[in-house]
């Protein structure tokens, strides 16, 4: 059975910084590419970061220079970096990964960038 579990997620101040993860069990783990995807109240799910199986990265716009996405192997976890954080970083981020079978998303967890 494969499982997503996202933690890190919390209430922060702009300009603050958080990490976030996302541990994969029930899959090959190194084989997937990852990716961490956000939604905000009433918009779109979006990507926010993706990493391929031997590390290449691809960033939204709108976090490039403040969010990096990484990933631990023999960890089976992957990453998501946030520096700089501001208000409109603030959603519910999950994880996703396309196995050969399906596409499976964490339950996500959430950011809150207020003062």
């Amino acid at each position: 059975q494969v499982q997503l579990v996202e933690s890190g997620g919390s209430l922060v101040q702009p300009g603050g910084s958080l990490r976030l993860s996302c541990a994969a069990s029930g899959i090959f783990f190194s084989i997937y590419a990852m990716a961490w995807y956000r939604q905000a109240p009433g918009k779109y799910r979006e990507l926010v970061a993706s990493i391929t199986d031997i590390g290449g990265t691809n960033y939204a716009d709108s976090v490039k220079g403040r969010f990096t996405i990484s990933r631990d192997d023999a960890k089976n976890t992957v990453y998501l970096q946030m520096n700089t954080l501001k208000p409109e970083d603030t959603a519910v981020y999950y994880c996703r990964v396309p196995t050969t079978e399906r596409i499976y998303w964490g339950q996500g967890t959430q950011v809150t960038v207020s003062s």
